[in-house]
């Protein structure tokens, strides 16, 4: 449903509470036509991209890398944030060279989703990746990443058996292969 059938609240404050490297979070106070008042806490981020890179034998190629926030290595799709003013493509294109050492061909749009749109602007674009010829891989120093390759099946029982556990991942792996269907 559109925007249009519902009111929209009007925004009467808005402030920084903290502004850091990756993301700020922003503290806004609505007013809703009825004149009821929420706040609303907001992390504010410039977006995302995640690729299913495809090797011309039809493997994937993933990432395992230690996550803070999770305690752990975890499974992965390669997946970065985007710079100021940079495109999603270039920036997904970037991430393949970073982390897996690969340049794209092509690169097919699979859509995309907002991560949690109800704390943060985060807007993660998907694409598939195909005709890949290896790069130097000139990784960020504070990662640590295994490049690991895996057949559709084996990444999607991954998925399954609870390997792969984060959100982008599961829902890239996915999309790319409802694509590979049609």
């Amino acid at each position: 449903m559109s925007d249009a059938a519902w009111p929209l609240p009007e925004v009467v404050e808005r402030r920084v509470a903290y502004r850091g490297r990756l993301f700020e979070l922003r503290i806004d106070r609505l007013r809703w036509p009825d004149g009821a008042e929420a706040v609303r806490e907001i992390i504010v981020h410039p977006g995302a991209v995640c690729v299913v890179p495809v090797t011309a034998m039809g493997t994937l190629l993933l990432v395992e890398q230690y996550r803070h926030p999770a305690g752990c290595r975890l499974l992965e799709l390669p997946a970065g944030t985007l710079e100021p003013g940079e495109e999603p493509a270039a920036a997904a294109r970037r991430e393949l060279e970073e982390e897996i050492g690969m340049a794209a061909a092509e690169l097919q749009p699979l859509g995309g989703f907002y991560v949690a749109p109800g704390y943060t602007t985060e807007y993660i674009h998907l694409f598939a990746a195909s005709g890949l010829e290896p790069r130097r891989r000139e990784g960020d120093v504070d990662e640590d990443i295994e490049v690991v390759e895996l057949t559709a099946e084996e990444a999607l029982a991954a998925v399954r058996s609870g390997r792969i556990v984060d959100a982008k991942s599961i829902i890239g792996l996915l999309l790319w292969r409802g694509h590979a269907e049609e």
